[in-house]
Formats: C-alpha cells, structure tokens, sequence
C-alpha cells in the first residue's frame, strides 16, 4: 500500500512522494522471469541427456546369450570313477572329475603344511559329494588348459593335471603341488540339482 508524505522545498511548495513496493513489471519481475525460463531450459537439457544416453548405457549391459552362460547343467551319470571330463562354461574350460577311493585317499593323506595353497580336498568339493571334484580347467600360472581329462593323457607326477606349458603339476584334488603356478586350479561355484546333474554358475 502506498503512503504520501509532503515535502516542503522553498520555493517550490509541497509535493507529493509516493512509497511503496517497486511494479511487478519491473526489474524484480525480470528476473524473476529469466530465473523460470533458465530452469526450464536446463531441466529439458537433463532430460536429453537422459534420454540420449540410455541407449549407450543399455547396449553395455549383458546379451541373452551371455546371460544364457551365466550357469550350465551338467549330467554327470555317465562318468565312471576315475574318469574325468572337460566341458565349457562362460568360454572356460572346466574339468569334472570322479575321484576314486584310493584319489580321495591320497589327497587327504598330504598335510597341508606341504601344500603351496593350502586346501582340504573337503573345502573343494560338497558335504556328501567327496569324489566330485569340480574345478577350472585354467592353469593358475599363464591360463594354459593343463591335461589329465582324458584316457591316456599324463596327469603329472601327483595323478591329477600336469600343464605341459611349464610343468604345473596338481594333485588328485587339483591342488598345485609342483612348478611355477602359484595356486590350485579354481573352484567354481557350483551346486547339485540332483545325483546325476550338477549345475555350474
């Protein structure tokens, strides 16, 4: 609300000074009014952004058939005690191996104190499930594919893998017991879907 207050300047007489709050189309106004229109212009541009790089961000994510790889099944009713077999999961090779008595025997026979990576045969394979051992086909020194799967191929000094390459030698529960890799054959996730198939993954 505007207020009126006299001045009285010699000579001139009274006049009249109005006070009060400034016009909305002022300078307040206009600003007021760019602040609306640089917000709306940024939050579009968000939303371009967004929207443009969702297609981008999208293709970077898995395919159906990768995804189909995530984790295989595998029968296993077929492999005899101390046969062994090599098969394919996320483009890996991994042996699936049917230890014998006498391979169950000697790997829990060795003390761990002699073992470069320690591991009970117990720890790579499942409770009730001893003679499968399930592990990656991957040398742990260079990722050569060591022998040993199949009928007639040197399985080391250890009855297990020998990796010709450099002369990796594993045991029968595929734990490094001689040459240059530093670790036992990787044990991956795995689980049992029933007696006669595993599931890899």
């Amino acid at each position: 609300m505007a207020t009126v207050e006299h001045s009285d300047i010699p000579g001139n007489g009274p006049r009249e000074i109005h006070v009060g709050p400034p016009h909305e189309d002022g300078a307040d106004g206009g600003v007021r009014r760019r602040d609306f229109i640089n917000i709306a212009a940024v939050s579009f541009a968000g939303v371009g952004a967004v929207a443009t790089l969702y297609p981008l961000v999208n293709q970077m994510n898995p395919s159906a058939d990768v995804l189909a790889l995530a984790s295989i099944e595998v029968d296993i009713s077929k492999i005899q005690p101390g046969q062994a077999i090599k098969t394919i999961w996320r483009k890996q090779p991994v042996f699936i191996r049917n230890l014998t008595p006498q391979e169950i025997q000697a790997a829990n026979a060795v003390p761990l104190g002699e073992l470069r990576d320690p591991q009970t045969l117990a720890e790579r394979t499942r409770d009730g499930k001893a003679n499968w051992l399930i592990t990656m086909g991957v040398c742990t020194h260079l990722g050569c594919v060591p022998l040993g799967t199949a009928p007639g191929e040197n399985k080391g000094e250890y009855g297990g893998y020998f990796c010709p390459c450099h002369g990796s030698h594993y045991d029968t529960a595929a734990r490094i017991r001689k040459g240059p890799a530093p670790t036992n054959l990787e044990v991956p996730e795995f689980a049992f879907a029933s007696d006669t198939v595993v599931k890899i993954g």
